[in-house]
């Protein structure tokens, strides 16, 4: 995928992986324009990178992702590469639910009805167009769940399966299909400082331009990749081994 002269919506922009992706686009000469919640993090994004173009938007509910469609697609006719990155993580104990179902709606609205919807939105769209893109971010626990973390697992699992669905029935059309499946990440997912351990983020960002300007459609990083190409023995050993580790760093889990 070439990375310049593109017009590029970015959900979940403001911060983390979306503003590191933000950046590079920018760098690379397209023009950017990144959704969020906050506007205050948007304005700190606008400060950092005079360039970009900001919208509020909560892609959690349908109305605003409608809205944003419309907004987008009149005020950049040429926006043509679409970037589902927006996404939240909760720490679920499933032996002892606390919340309204709400709570954990809103989690799978973001993570998987967003980048279904907004998919669907823009096909019509793209397909006008003589090239676009769909670049939808998942998760290396699309494939080895994080079992701490079950509803975001699931709905990381929906994406990939939706992104294969979606890249067949587009593969004979102009509009590139493209899935990037991070492993933890050092930003604020889930909470500040939970994910200190995780990959830089400029390390995994690089790494991800890199192979999208090689044409590489379904992309990972460190461990991520590894389960790309895994057996099913090895997927499960390694689900395994990450709920053994996590329970070990966090014994009070079921507490």
């Amino acid at each position: 995928m070439k990375l310049s002269g593109h017009t590029v919506l970015i959900t979940g922009g403001a911060s983390g992986i979306g503003l590191a992706f933000a950046e590079r686009f920018l760098k690379a000469g397209s023009t950017v324009i990144i959704a969020g919640r906050r506007e205050a993090k948007l304005k700190e994004a606008k400060e950092k990178f005079p360039a970009l173009h900001t919208r509020v938007c909560d892609v959690s509910e349908e109305k605003q992702r409608i809205e944003l469609f419309n907004w987008a697609v009149s005020e950049f006719p040429g926006l043509n590469v679409l970037v589902n990155n927006a996404g939240i993580q909760q720490r679920v104990n499933l032996l002892n639910v606390q919340e309204d179902w709400n709570y954990y709606r809103n989690e799978i609205s973001i993570n998987a009805d967003a980048p279904i919807h907004l998919s669907m939105l823009f096909t019509s769209h793209f397909a006008k167009l003589d090239h676009a893109a769909i670049i939808n971010v998942s998760s290396g626990l699309s494939m080895t769940p994080g079992v701490w973390v079950p509803v975001y697992s699931a709905t990381k699992a929906a994406i990939h399966s939706f992104t294969i669905s979606l890249r067949l029935q587009l593969e004979k059309t102009n509009i590139e299909v493209i899935e990037i499946f991070p492993p933890a990440v050092n930003t604020d997912l889930g909470g500040a400082g939970l994910h200190t351990f995780g990959a830089p983020l400029d390390d995994f960002a690089d790494s991800i331009f890199s192979d999208l300007e090689n044409g590489i459609r379904e992309i990972g990083y460190g461990g991520a990749k590894d389960r790309l190409r895994a057996s099913r023995d090895e997927l499960d050993q390694g689900t395994l081994q990450a709920w053994e580790g996590y329970l070990a760093r966090n014994p009070d889990f079921f507490e």
